[in-house]
């Protein structure tokens, strides 16, 4: 599992857009499995499923992406991968997630 959490400046929807079409054009096997938005008062959350075939790990790895945004505050992401390990009791090889991962990088 590798994890990546910022707090972001800019327009949330803009964010949100820019990370849903940067995923998922960055890699042509990548797909948007699930979403789920919510509004409270002046807060917004977005969650976004995304998974992709890893070549470097020979499986399936999945990015689940979280914005969040309390009234015009800054826009806090967290963003976890899972599922880019090999072995059966240890977790080796995850070059997959942390790949799955720098891509969300160059986005934000």
């Amino acid at each position: 599992m590798a994890k990546l959490e910022k707090t972001l400046q800019g327009n949330f929807d803009e964010l949100l857009g820019r990370i849903e079409s940067g995923i998922l054009e960055g890699s042509m096997s990548a797909s948007l499995e699930d979403s789920s938005d919510f509004v409270s008062g002046g807060a917004r959350c977005s969650v976004r499923v995304f998974e992709r075939y890893s070549y470097a790990g020979g499986n399936r790895v999945s990015l689940n992406v979280t914005l969040f945004q309390s009234g015009d505050g800054p826009v806090q992401m967290s963003a976890i991968t899972a599922g880019g390990s090999q072995a059966l009791f240890f977790k080796i090889n995850t070059w997959g997630e942390e790949a799955f991962l720098d891509k969300l990088r160059e986005l934000v």
